[in-house]
């Protein structure tokens, strides 16, 4: 076997067990599932097309987004399951209050009329540098249908993690349950036929147990947002998923090792600076989620320098 095909076999070994490439700098951030947070709102409008293809433009790995369902039963990217009034204008041009964006919620709007209003046009007070213009929420599948278009225009092969938007105590008024919602789910991942470059995350265990029970070739990805033992957070989801994704500050060596030994990735979220993504890269981590993906190239350039 020649040096040059034997080094990438090597590679790939290392990397589905967990551990850190130590061959170069360069080839561990190579390596490091690169993930665009709802398509990278620190530039452009969240969860949208427009996103989708700037954060393709960068290069990212995977595009993580997130979805909820409308009255119709169409699956809906979208991070809220109301109308965000930070986010939102209206179809007659009206802004909403913090009160009233409470009463659109999605679960109650069919889709033609959620398409009606915009999420792009309104200033974001956190993110000062995304670009704004008129934009809709998208169906699942229209924003696949983009994505993967525009991913082969440009020789780009792009990966899906897709958050589930639910909680418990919440089913039938914003949501429907956890089974309704995850089939509505799948089907869409089905039909555009990309179950197989698809992770479905979720903070709500109900969806991932059922989606472990009845369709057990999905890749399940656990989201936590309060502190507590690794095994006693799996303990309580039930079984052990392939990727554990915590909370920026929650990830300490230690944990990165405690996720290797029991076989899953580690992909925290949301690292939105140079030094956050270098210090993770130290740890071992298996990805970052960005708000930034723009920074991601830094990253790169920044140890091809090193």
């Amino acid at each position: 076997m020649s040096f040059s095909v034997f080094i990438p076999f090597i590679i790939l070994l290392l990397t589905l067990n967990g551990e850190t490439i130590k061959t170069s700098n360069l080839q561990t951030v190579n390596l490091l599932d690169l993930q665009a947070h709802r398509g990278g709102r620190g530039l452009m409008p969240e969860n949208t097309i427009p996103a989708i293809k700037n954060a393709i433009d960068l290069r990212v790995t995977t595009l993580e987004m997130d979805v909820v369902i409308s009255k119709d039963n169409q699956v809906v990217v979208s991070h809220d399951p109301f109308f965000n009034d930070v986010l939102t204008t209206t179809p007659d041009g009206k802004f909403l209050t913090k009160k009233t964006s409470l009463q659109y919620l999605l679960y109650t709007l069919p889709y033609d009329t959620i398409r009606k209003y915009d999420v792009g046009t309104r200033p974001h007070p956190d993110f000062p540098k995304q670009q704004k213009m008129q934009v809709y929420k998208p169906l699942l599948s229209e924003l696949i249908d983009a994505a993967e278009a525009y991913a082969k225009e440009k020789g780009h092969e792009i990966m899906y993690n897709i958050e589930i938007k639910s909680k418990e105590g919440f089913d039938g008024l914003r949501h429907p349950d956890p089974g309704t919602f995850s089939e509505l789910l799948v089907s869409v991942l089905k039909q555009k036929q990309v179950v197989s470059r698809t992770t479905v995350q979720s903070f709500d265990i109900r969806p991932l147990r059922y989606l472990h029970a009845k369709h057990p070739s999905i890749v399940l990805s656990y989201l936590v947002e309060k502190a507590g033992t690794l095994q006693s957070q799996l303990d309580k989801l039930g079984f052990v998923p392939e990727t554990y994704s915590p909370q920026l500050s929650f990830v300490t060596q230690e944990l990165v090792k405690q996720c290797h030994e029991q076989g899953m990735k580690i992909i925290p979220w949301t690292v939105n600076t140079t030094e956050e993504m270098n210090s993770l890269i130290k740890m071992g981590v298996d990805g970052i989620i960005s708000d930034y993906p723009n920074l991601f190239k830094q990253i790169k350039q920044k140890r091809r320098s090193a």
